[in-house]
């Protein structure tokens, strides 16, 4: 059967999208030309910030001490978590030798880039989960150089549970800079003792448009866009938890869309119930968040059965994808593109964005159909090499040659004629492409 709305959104997460590339270019070159000052400058006028730049190390030990022990004993339960598996991955990461040919050897390497720079998102919240899952797997992926921005408050700086978090983690070096001064800080090398290979990390949309326009001059996680989330539930669904965890991630901004893909009607029109009550109920203006996203951006789709629901949830390409339906290792193997899988009633998306260890980092807007999340991965690059005797550089020489000529590529069929010349001397060669075809 077709799908059935039950909820259409009235908008997508690019609606209304303003364009912010002309003004974030001109910030960016404008701190190109100016450097330091013009970052100053920037942070005092965007987020009233005119203290350190670089957070010393007596101001972070006065974090530390601030933090109630119950606070920082859950910050390090998370990092351990966010810890242990972030080495389960670097552990699946192989480096290999083969000999190709006798006497070829050719292989691969893992190298972690030199400089990584963390955004941390500021602003309302303090988001020390980000802190973690960056910084964390930074470190754990053996990159050298770790920075970290993240905006200050006005008279305060850097929120001490993100000093502290931070810190704990492993960054080298701590910026209380935001927004495009901060990513451009860290791409440019200024504050720092090295300019940042990478740059990863959310943030809002003019960080995630200084990311684009920097991409290529230096490598970045992904292209970020709003926050989106997909439960897909059948009748065994209890919709007190689908309600409440739609609300729990509409609460991230007014255009974080969030769906619901189910089998049954009664479910959804409970669930359709039940969410303005609970949007009700949140402390502004995370209720404000939430019912802009609920209203404007949020769907619920009426499917025939589960294999329709998994077809919904591979089209839509969620960031987060939470199954809450009978048969949970169908799922599993079933489902194809997301950016993070959450199985059954027992876990919820909170759980990956605060403490369980998969990265929350994730691909939004669709891209989970071609990309993954934040991983260790993400800092290593796979590099190859090669060395050959000469009795293996024989047949590889002729046939570089002939293939070289055959493309028009002269220069490279020479240095391949000259090897032949060094290590086979007198010997005659054909080194002209076939002309056959």
């Amino acid at each position: 059967m077709a799908v059935e709305y039950l909820k259409k959104a009235s908008r997508t997460a690019e609606t209304g999208r303003e364009d912010l590339r002309e003004t974030v270019a001109a910030m960016l070159e404008e701190i190109r030309a100016g450097g330091e000052p013009v970052v100053r400058r920037f942070s005092a006028e965007f987020d009233r910030w005119d203290g350190e730049v670089v957070v010393s190390p007596e101001t972070i030990e006065a974090a530390r001490k601030a933090l109630p022990e119950r606070i920082k004993d859950d910050i390090r339960f998370a990092h351990d978590n966010i810890r242990r598996f972030a080495e389960a991955q670097l552990a699946t990461v192989g480096e290999c030798e083969i000999e190709v040919i006798p006497g070829l050897m050719a292989g691969q390497r893992q190298l972690p880039v030199t400089t990584a720079g963390c955004y941390v998102p500021g602003g309302r919240y303090s988001h020390v989960a980000s802190a973690i899952m960056t910084v964390t797997t930074a470190k754990v992926a053996g990159v050298r150089n770790i920075l970290a921005c993240s905006p200050p408050r006005p008279g305060i700086g850097i929120p001490s549970a993100l000093l502290f978090t931070l810190d704990l983690c492993g960054a080298d070096r701590i910026l209380n800079l935001g927004g495009v001064q901060g990513v451009a800080a860290m791409a440019f090398g200024y504050f720092v003792p090295a300019k940042a290979d990478i740059l990863v990390g959310p943030g809002n949309q003019y960080v995630a448009e200084a990311k684009r326009i920097l991409f290529g001059e230096v490598g970045i996680d992904m292209f970020a866009g709003p926050t989106d989330s997909l439960i897909v539930a059948d009748g065994t669904a209890d919709p007190r938890l689908v309600a409440a965890d739609l609300v729990g991630q509409a609460e991230h901004g007014y255009n974080s869309p969030v769906w619901l893909a189910t089998t049954d009607r009664a479910l959804a029109e409970e669930v359709l119930h039940l969410v303005p009550e609970l949007i009700a109920a949140l402390p502004d203006p995370n209720g404000q968040n939430a019912k802009a996203a609920w209203d404007d951006y949020a769907e619920v789709i009426l499917c025939g059965d589960r294999e329709e629901m998994a077809e919904t949830a591979d089209a839509y390409a969620p960031e987060h994808l939470h199954v809450q339906a009978a048969d949970l290792d169908w799922w599993l193997s079933r489902l194809r593109a997301y950016g993070s899988l959450f199985l059954g009633e027992e876990t919820t998306v909170a759980f990956g964005d605060k403490t369980s260890g998969p990265n929350h980092v994730l691909p939004t807007s669709g891209a989970a159909r071609y990309t993954g999340g934040l991983s260790v991965h993400k800092f290593l690059k796979t590099v190859t090499w090669q060395r050959a005797t000469p009795a293996a550089a024989r047949p590889l020489a002729e046939a570089t040659a002939r293939i070289s000529r055959l493309e028009g590529m002269e220069g490279h069929a020479r240095t391949a004629d000259i090897r032949l010349e060094k290590f086979f001397p007198g010997e005659h060669f054909d080194l002209r492409p076939s002309e056959e075809g």
